[in-house]
C-alpha cells in the first residue's frame, strides 16, 4: 500500500494512495484514524492525487541516520569523514528538519556548499528497543524516498555533524509511506538523484555495507525507537552541491519521487 499525509483546503490527513482500475489515475482516499497508532478504516472521500498537496507522510520524534554505508560514498568523502567503521556510524537530525515531497530546501547564509544526499528511509512502526536481527522485520511499517541535505563546507569546519545535518528543512521526506515489502524487496532498490534534470547519484540499496536488520538492531541497542520514528540508510556516491534555484529529484524503485527546489533563507 502507499499511505501519504496530504492537506486538501483547511484539512490535513491521512489517505491510501491508489489507481484508479479505468483511467489509471492516482487518487487518494482518506482514511480515518493514523495508520501508526491504531486501527484505520476508509472515511469514504476520495479525491485526485494532483487535487492535493502531499506533506511529508510522516512527522517522526526523531530521524536517525547511517553514515558511511556505501563503500564508494565513504572513499569520495573520506577527507571529510574519514574512513569506514566496523559498526553503523549513526547521527541525528531533529524533527525540524523534516519536510515534505515538494517543499523548499532553503539554503543558510551560514553556509557556502549545501549537498544533496538521496537515501532509502525506514519507517518504524511500534515501540522497540533491543531488537534482534531476526525480529527487524516486525517493527518496520513501510520506506519512503529522503534527502539527508548536508551543509558540507559546515560538516567538515564543526568535525561533526549537528549543524551541517540539523537546519530547518534538511531533511525532505515522501512521497508516501510503501508498506509491504520484505527486507529482502527492500535492499534491492534502485535509488537515482538528479539535480535540474542532470543525474549526480546512482546505486542500489543492495550495495549498502550494514544491512537494515544490522541499522536497526544496532540503532535500536541503544535507542528507544518509536512509531513513525525514521531511520535513514545512508547515501551512494555522487553527492554534490546544490544552488538557490536548482531542483533536486530523488528517486527510488518503487517507492516514487520526491522533488525539492533550493530557495534562499530570507
Amino acid at each position: 500500500m502507499r499511505i501519504a499525509r496530504f492537506a486538501s483546503g483547511d484539512d490535513v490527513g491521512f489517505g491510501l494512495v491508489e489507481a484508479d482500475s479505468d483511467t489509471g489515475e492516482d487518487y487518494v482516499s482518506r482514511l480515518s484514524g493514523h495508520p501508526l497508532l491504531g486501527e484505520v478504516k476508509l472515511a469514504g472521500e476520495r479525491a485526485k492525487l494532483d487535487d492535493v498537496r502531499l506533506l511529508s507522510p510522516v512527522l517522526p520524534t526523531k530521524v536517525v541516520c547511517i553514515g558511511k554505508n556505501y563503500a564508494e560514498h565513504v572513499e569520495e568523502m573520506k577527507d571529510v569523514t574519514g574512513e569506514s567503521t566496523d559498526d553503523p556510524v549513526v547521527f541525528l537530525k531533529p524533527s525540524t528538519a523534516v519536510t515534505g515531497p515538494q517543499d523548499p530546501i532553503f539554503h543558510p547564509t551560514v553556509s557556502e556548499q549545501v549537498d544533496h544526499e538521496g537515501e532509502l528511509a525506514i519507517v518504524i512502526a511500534r515501540p522497540c528497543r533491543e531488537v534482534p536481527r531476526e525480529r527487524v522485520k516486525d517493527v518496520i511499517f513501510g520506506y519512503t524516498v529522503a534527502n539527508d541535505v548536508t551543509a558540507r563546507d559546515l560538516q567538515k569546519k564543526d568535525k561533526q555533524w549537528t549543524r551541517a545535518k540539523g537546519f530547518d528543512s534538511f531533511c525532505p521526506l515522501g512521497p508516501w509511506i510503501t508498506t509491504g515489502l520484505s527486507i529482502e524487496e527492500a535492499q534491492d532498490l534502485a535509488l537515482t538523484t538528479t539535480v535540474d534534470g542532470e543525474v549526480t547519484q546512482e546505486g542500489r540499496t543492495s550495495q549498502f555495507i550494514h544491512d537494515i536488520p544490522a541499522i536497526v538492531s544496532y540503532v535500536s541497542s541503544f535507542m528507544t525507537l518509536l512509531p513513525g520514528d525514521v531511520v535513514l540508510t545512508g547515501t551512494p556516491a555522487g553527492v554534490g552541491p546544490v544552488r538557490e534555484g536548482q531542483e533536486v529529484s530523488v528517486s527510488i524503485e518503487g517507492l516514487g519521487s520526491i522533488d525539492n527546489r533550493v530557495i534562499s533563507r530570507e
